[in-house]
């Protein structure tokens, strides 16, 4: 199982808690979580990346193992620990201001 940490919005968009369970075949990577997490929780499809291109929302960040991975391929496979469920997959919404 992988653990991923949701923003409150999100969290209260899908229903659920800070921390929510997905279950993906194989090695992790950020496209089969979220493919989970929003097939699980449809509210949240369109939220965290684009309906159509699948790529990340501006203001959404993704972190695991005090890495920033926003910038990584989709389908780049996720830290061992996550994929073990020993770490979480975090998501965060970035803040933005002047």
């Amino acid at each position: 199982m992988i653990q991923v940490v949701l923003p409150k919005n999100l969290q209260i968009l899908a229903g659920v808690g800070r921390v929510v369970e997905v279950e993906v075949a194989g090695h992790a990577t950020q496209r089969s979580v979220l493919d989970a997490l929003e097939a699980r929780h449809p509210a949240l499809l369109g939220t965290m990346r684009d309906p159509v291109t699948k790529k990340r929302r501006p203001m959404i960040r993704f972190f695991a193992c005090e890495e920033d991975l926003s910038d990584a391929p989709l389908d780049s496979p996720l830290p061992e620990k996550v994929n073990s469920g020993t770490e979480p997959l975090l998501i965060i919404g970035a803040i933005a201001g002047g």
